[in-house]
């Protein structure tokens, strides 16, 4: 324990010591105002003489250089006579130090409500000019805005634009008498992060946890309270002691676990390598690597204080980077005797065998198996095997494919490897001969000889057949024209349509009656003339989603039209009407699914089958269809909505629309629908032909094509005599 805090103790005062490496303050009470004047001189008398200043033989502190800032309490409840001793406190104080520029500069600022900078650390350079201006100071005689007044410290006194040196201690000693109006512990906790040392010494009245939050640590060298103005002097005592050097690692129970380092007027505790410093500020803890993750081991780490080291898992080793593992090769030691290889594991090792080869009981001999006796290959056809694997073979007319693995048969015909002259009937590695439709193959197996298609086939031809080669086609007398179905003969050609049928599949049609829909619509292509360049017809059926039974370009006679009807399974659920319309205008009615392009000028029809109202809108896709050309029917059964059926049919509506109460009666809908017929069948006025007009012209290239093609038959026939007639000639020579 130091000299000075001894003499308080026996003073009888309560002694808090600080370091003098903080921001010191000290408050003043308010003196009461009952005390006696006869008491006030003498205690002013006395400070007046303690802070006299001193000449002569007293050497002044050579602590080093110091920035030291005081801080003193100015405001209303300092009595003149008090803010006299603090500014003797101060003369006292300075009067111990060696001022100078390159020694100890000192400034003073004064606070209340507001913060004044009576000199600063740059104003003075000698002990005679600092202590006229403190004789000069005039208090503010304010509040006490203790907060504000640490900032301006902070941020104005110690710059060095004020004259604060680098890497010289900051020194501040506040002196207050009281409670601060504002906050202190934020601004005071950025100071002492600054590096500024706090004092923080109180008077009388001061608050006790204010002077702890502004003040360093520790508090019992930083914080110090006194009873009155008069004994703050005993403070000035020990401030001295402190900034003069006294070397209190080594002359006080500084409780540090490890190391002490001194600084002037205060020390701080330190660790040793490998420790660090506890919350205490005085005990050590030894700092864990390895539980703090700061380390690189593989596998284990080992902690030591400040230190690690590394080690490995049973069974590994530590490489040489000291950090990392590799498993222990203990087939690498030779002593194995494996026959074929030999595998390290972590206990040890064990044999394995290369493929192809089986381990035997003892674990370490190998013997060669037969893959392909014992069904372990994958080829499509052959296995040939060898002592450690095996290969892939073909039968005879096969070739072996890229995966050497399955076998692929040897298509001479696809080859070209053969001398069929019309058709080639490929078997592995062998072919045969045939040929087309109205031919038949010679004698030699190769050549084909042309057939009277007309007088070997029943052709069905209504007026006259015509042969092809291979082939043959229908002709009509003058005067009639080739109906759709390519055989019989009329004087009116049934009109070519692309027609869609939306037929409601929901549940409330119900299976018996799906199968009367099913016959309504087998009964309504009965009346078409289907066929590919004829009359086109596709399928959809609907409920709570859309599905194509079949498109336009799918089947191309009625027969596989309604067979295909008839194998319709029934979908059951909703009534989504408008979703099968946008079905049909965006896909069954596209190129893709066979609907003819709208330059051919064939008409689209849409035929709409439905019982019930539906549960999305139709109006916008009902609209879009008749704006795209398509001409809609809507047939209505049962509890079909009239307003929805008027809706979805064309212009005029009595003619594009149907209903009946019972499915019995749809068959009668079907007899009166008429979607493909002649023009004169048709209502409305008939259409007067130009003689010129598109089909004259070509039923007039049908029959000039029709006079070419038997001319053409005759030539062929007579080559064919004239081959005959050369073979001969060629044989008799």
């Amino acid at each position: 324990m130091s000299r000075h805090k001894k003499t308080l103790q026996q003073e009888g005062t309560n002694p808090r010591t600080l370091s003098p490496v903080g921001l010191i303050g000290i408050t003043g009470v308010k003196m009461r105002r009952h005390r006696a004047l006869c008491g006030i001189i003498l205690l002013t008398l006395a400070v007046l003489t303690t802070a006299r200043p001193k000449h002569g033989s007293d050497q002044k502190c050579k602590s080093g250089p110091v920035d030291l800032v005081f801080l003193i309490d100015s405001s209303r409840s300092v009595r003149p006579h008090e803010f006299e001793t603090m500014r003797k406190f101060m003369i006292d104080i300075l009067n111990t130090l060696d001022i100078g520029p390159n020694a100890t500069r000192v400034g003073v600022v004064q606070y209340s409500s507001q913060v004044r900078s009576e000199f600063s650390l740059k104003t003075h350079s000698t002990l005679d000019t600092m202590v006229k201006s403190i004789n000069q100071i005039i208090p503010l005689a304010q509040g006490t805005m203790t907060g504000l007044a640490i900032r301006y410290v902070m941020n104005v006194a110690f710059s060095a634009e004020e004259g604060d040196r680098p890497k010289i201690p900051n020194v501040a000693v506040i002196v207050t008498d009281g409670r601060p109006q504002d906050r202190v512990a934020e601004v005071a906790a950025e100071a002492r992060e600054k590096g500024i040392e706090i004092y923080a010494v109180g008077v009388a009245r001061a608050d006790m946890t204010s002077l702890r939050a502004m003040a360093s640590l520790p508090f019992e060298d930083h914080v110090f309270l006194v009873e009155s103005f008069d004994l703050i002097h005993q403070f000035g005592l020990q401030f001295q002691d402190k900034l003069c050097g006294v070397d209190l690692c080594s002359e006080s129970d500084h409780g540090c676990e490890h190391i002490c380092e001194s600084s002037p007027g205060s020390f701080h505790c330190l660790c040793l390598p490998g420790y660090t410093l506890n919350a205490d500020g005085k005990t050590c803890a030894a700092i864990d690597l390895c539980s703090e993750g700061k380390h690189h081991c593989e596998q284990i780490c080992i902690s030591s204080p400040g230190s690690f080291s590394c080690d490995c898992n049973k069974g590994y080793k530590l490489n040489d980077d000291k950090k990392t593992c590799s498993m222990i090769d203990y087939c690498s030691f030779g002593n194995h005797s494996c026959d074929h290889r030999c595998v390290s594991v972590l206990s040890g090792f064990h044999c394995r065998c290369n493929e192809g080869y089986r381990l035997l009981a003892d674990g370490k001999t190998c013997r060669a198996i037969d893959l392909c006796a014992e069904g372990k290959h994958d080829c499509e056809q052959i296995c040939v095997s060898a002592p450690d694997a095996f290969t892939c073979d073909c039968n005879k007319g096969y070739t072996l494919n890229e995966d050497e693995k399955t076998c692929t048969p040897i298509d001479l015909c696809a080859d070209g490897k053969h001398d069929c002259e019309q058709i080639c009937i490929s078997a592995p590695g062998v072919f045969t001969c045939d040929c087309n439709k109205g031919f038949k193959l010679n004698k030699d197996n190769r050549t084909c000889t042309n057939v009277d298609m007309c007088s070997t086939v029943e052709h069905g031809c209504e007026h006259q057949c015509v042969s092809t080669p291979g082939s043959y086609y229908c002709i009509c007398p003058d005067g009639n024209l080739l109906q759709e179905d390519g055989k019989s003969c009329g004087t009116c050609r049934s009109a070519n349509i692309d027609l869609v049928l939306l037929i409601d599949g929901s549940k409330s049609v119900r299976p018996q009656n799906f199968e009367l829909v099913k016959k309504f619509v087998n009964q309504v292509v009965d009346s078409l003339d289907v066929s590919a360049h004829g009359t086109r017809v596709g399928l959809v059926q609907y409920s709570s989603r859309v599905r194509t039974e079949f498109p336009l370009n799918m089947y191309h006679s009625a027969d596989e039209i309604k067979a295909a009807v008839m194998k319709v399974a029934y979908m059951e659920k909703g009534t989504m009407t408008g979703l099968a319309l946008k079905h049909m205008l965006e896909n069954s009615f596209s190129e893709a699914e066979g609907a003819r392009p709208l330059g051919r000028n064939i008409p689209r029809i849409g035929l709409v089958f439905t019982d019930g109202r539906s549960q999305d809108d139709i109006t916008e896709y009902a609209k879009r269809a008749k704006e795209a050309g398509i001409t809609m029917y809507a047939v209505g059964v049962g509890k079909a909505v009239e307003d929805e059926l008027r809706e979805i049919a064309s212009e005029p509506v009595e003619k594009h629309f149907y209903y009946t109460t019972d499915f019995s009666a749809i068959n009668t809908i079907a007899e009166n629908l008429k979607l493909n017929v002649c023009p004169e069948e048709s209502q409305g006025e008939i259409e007067v032909k130009d003689p010129c007009a598109c089909e004259n012209l070509v039923e007039f290239q049908q029959a000039t094509m029709s006079s070419l093609e038997q001319f053409t038959q005759k030539l062929s026939g007579m080559a064919a005599r004239l081959e005959q007639l050369e073979n001969q000639l060629l044989s008799r020579k």
